[in-house]
């Protein structure tokens, strides 16, 4: 693995790469509250047989981190992406994209939108936004279990998450989930890409730009309170695999209800025994879904 420095439209972003740059590339996009380091152990298991490209998305890690909520809007976080798929793979669709947690919603928003730089869409416990946003304007479970979206949302919430070396992120991070994957080495270089409180606001800004609203546990919301998200143009048209931790708290199944109607080829695989964070709890099975779907 090696560290490179992109500019996109005047802004620096931090991309490890690994592999051959000849053999079929995926681009490999984190969640919160990660950082590229997300896939370190996936790249791994998959460096020899594909080209790995793992970005610190804006406002994450040593990319660039603006301050203005207005920064992160979805078609900017889509264009960070494309831009990377430009300069990595200019004449060629990559082999697939996968999106994990926020990351996800870019992978699925290159999949909407530039469907001819994307030959494969692999998604791992992240969620498309229609059946997203019906679980969350339900009031029923995955409400309950998303009311921190709502506190992350709130003013200064950087400062809170910050404060006695990240306890506070930490907290969000393991509650209810297996860490045993969390080294001391490891929590030393996630507080390192985390930062300071202005740096973490950058991550949170990722819940303030978004549209989607999240019910109050019990109180679903109406349809007139829900965002226009018209099917037509949230159409997942190349085969789609999505990789489901089965033990995650955070996202729950009823995410994905009713996923294969905005599909053309959805491929479901659950994981046992592993949760929100299966791409470091059980790398090798997580490797062999995606090869075994890109060589299919």
């Amino acid at each position: 693995m090696r560290s490179e420095t992109l500019n996109i439209a005047g802004h620096d972003f931090h991309v490890v790469v690994a592999g051959d740059p000849s053999k079929p590339a995926i681009l490999m996009l984190h969640g919160f509250p990660e950082y590229s380091g997300a896939f370190s152990e996936l790249i791994a298991e998959l460096q020899g047989e594909f080209f790995c490209i793992a970005p610190d998305q804006r406002g994450y890690g040593q990319s660039w981190r603006p301050a203005e909520v207005e920064h992160y809007a979805a078609s900017k976080l889509v264009g960070d992406a494309l831009a990377m798929l430009g300069h990595y793979s200019p004449d060629t669709p990559v082999a697939a994209v996968l999106g994990h947690d926020w990351g996800a919603a870019v992978a699925y928003g290159l999949a909407f939108r530039h469907p001819d730089r994307v030959q494969k869409l692999i998604v791992a416990n992240g969620v498309h936004p229609i059946p997203f946003q019906r679980a969350l304007a339900a009031g029923g479970a995955q409400s309950e279990a998303s009311q921190y979206i709502n506190w992350l949302r709130a003013d200064e919430s950087e400062d809170k998450l910050a404060t006695n070396n990240h306890a506070r992120m930490m907290g969000i991070f393991s509650k209810h989930m297996d860490m045993s994957w969390m080294t001391p080495e490891r929590l030393a270089a996630y507080q390192t890409a985390w930062g300071t409180a202005a740096q973490v606001r950058g991550m949170v800004n990722w819940y303030r730009a978004s549209f989607l609203k999240v019910a109050d546990p019990g109180v679903p919301l109406s349809e007139a309170d829900l965002p226009n998200l018209p099917p037509h143009l949230l159409h997942v048209p190349m085969p789609h695999l999505l990789l489901w931790g089965e033990n995650d708290t955070a996202l729950l199944p009823e995410c994905y209800a009713g996923l294969e109607d905005h599909c053309t080829d959805l491929t479901l695989q659950t994981i046992p025994e592993a949760d929100h964070w299966l791409m470091h709890q059980k790398p090798a099975e997580v490797a062999q879904h995606i090869r075994s779907f890109l060589t299919r």
